[in-house]
Formats: structure tokens, C-alpha cells, sequence
């Protein structure tokens, strides 16, 4: 093992953490904050064809007003199915078909309701603030069970971990950011 391998280690744990910060944009893409957004739909599974499927895989997703998505099937006879998964979803929305495509009005959010919101984000972020927390401890066991079998120096350990913390503290930096941003957009 030399510096390369520490090279390899520490580009794993950036992949890692650049995973774990992904996760957490879809789901807070799918908190809904009063303006219309098609990934708020993300969540949702339509029964086609026999199998289960993403609802933006089986129809056309648009927002042609703040508080209206508009949901066209690209099958017609998936109409039915598009709206009953739409309200099976539990998202509080209540989809109307009109023969052509499927109109979803977004309802105001209550004070309640944004507050719910807004500790669900916070639990979003605390989950990945603890995702990012268990690949800094899977790498900085990697360095130190590197430096006990002697394949790497103290001072290359230090530096690992130096950077693993690096990696970690920017990554909860954009976390803590995301965070602020859907919690801005929520209680405004």
C-alpha cells in the first residue's frame, strides 16, 4: 500500500459521500413546499403493463402554472391508473381527469403542514449527516488498519484522515445548506 492507494481510498469516500448528498437532493425534491415541481411525483409507482413503474415513465410531467402539475399518459388507457396512483401515493393531492390528461392542483400548505415539512427535512439531513459520518469511520478504520500493518506511514495516516475530515466537513457544509435552502422555501 502507498499514497496512491490513500489516493484510491480517498477518491472512494468523496464517491461515497457525493452519493449520499445525491440521495438526500431527490428526497428533498420530493417535499413539497407550495410551488408546483414534478419531482414532488417522484415517490409515485403506476401498475402498467403488469409490473410496477415510475409515474415519469409512463407519462408526460409539466407545470403550467405555480400550482399546477399536468400529468399526459402517453397510453390513454393508462389514464385510470395514472390517478389512482397519483392519490395512492399519499401526497395529499387529488388528481382530476379530464379524458385527455390529469390535472393536479397543488392545495395551500398550512402552517401545520410546513412545519411537518419542515421536520422531515430535518430528518432527511440528519440521516445523511449520519451516512457521511459511517464512510469517514469505514475509511478512517481502512488508515488505521493500514498504518497497524504497517503499509503506510504515520504520516501518511494523518494525512488520510486530515482529508477524509476535509471531505466530511465540506460535504455537512452542503448538507446544512440544502437544509437552509428547503427550510427558507417552506416557512418562508
Amino acid at each position: 500500500m502507498d499514497v496512491t492507494d490513500i489516493k484510491a481510498l480517498h477518491s472512494e469516500v468523496k464517491k461515497r459521500m457525493d452519493t449520499v448528498l445525491e440521495h438526500l437532493k431527490r428526497e428533498l425534491g420530493g417535499v413539497r413546499t407550495g410551488r408546483a415541481s414534478v419531482t414532488l411525483l417522484d415517490p409515485v409507482q403506476v401498475e402498467a403493463y403488469g409490473s410496477m413503474v415510475p409515474l415519469n415513465q409512463v407519462a408526460a410531467l409539466s407545470v403550467p402554472e405555480p400550482t399546477l402539475i399536468v400529468a399526459q399518459p402517453f397510453d390513454p388507457t393508462l389514464m385510470g391508473a395514472v390517478e389512482k396512483a397519483i392519490r395512492a401515493a399519499n401526497l395529499g393531492l387529488n388528481p382530476a381527469n379530464d379524458g385527455k390528461v390529469i390535472r393536479i392542483p397543488l392545495p395551500p400548505l398550512t402552517e401545520e403542514r410546513r412545519k411537518e415539512m419542515s421536520k422531515m427535512v430535518h430528518k432527511f439531513a440528519e440521516e445523511a449527516r449520519n451516512g457521511l459520518r459511517q464512510v469517514r469511520r469505514d475509511a478512517n478504520d481502512r488508515l488505521k488498519k493500514l498504518l497497524k500493518e504497517h503499509k503506510i506511514s504515520e504520516d501518511d495516516e494523518r494525512k488520510g484522515l486530515d482529508q477524509i475530515q476535509k471531505a466530511t466537513d465540506d460535504h455537512i457544509k452542503a448538507i446544512d445548506d440544502l437544509q437552509k435552502k428547503k427550510d427558507a422555501e417552506l416557512l418562508g
